[in-house]
């Protein structure tokens, strides 16, 4: 049973790196920016200040940080768990 462990470790690696493969990546630009340059809109004054979504603070990060704290929670416990369990073998 010990001889499966690495096998099915790098199994499960491998399966969640091909996932993530397909996860489409997010672009930092404001809707009515791609509305508008869809349009033909977007002609842009060269004294105007051009500000990406990331720089007018519009997004809120709460969730991201709530989730990532409990994924580091919950991975931090596994640690914790396969150490203590590696002792007691």
């Amino acid at each position: 049973m010990s001889a499966r462990r690495p096998l099915l470790t790098a199994t499960a690696a491998g399966t969640l790196l091909c996932a993530l493969w397909f996860v489409p990546s997010a672009n930092a630009t404001a809707e009515a920016e791609k509305d508008e340059a869809a349009a033909g809109k977007a002609a842009a004054a060269s004294s105007e200040e051009h500000l990406s979504l990331a720089d007018t603070g519009s997004v809120d990060t709460t969730p991201y940080l709530i989730g990532g704290t409990a994924f580091l929670g919950v991975g931090a416990g596994f640690v914790a768990f396969s150490m203590r369990r590696a002792r007691l073998a």
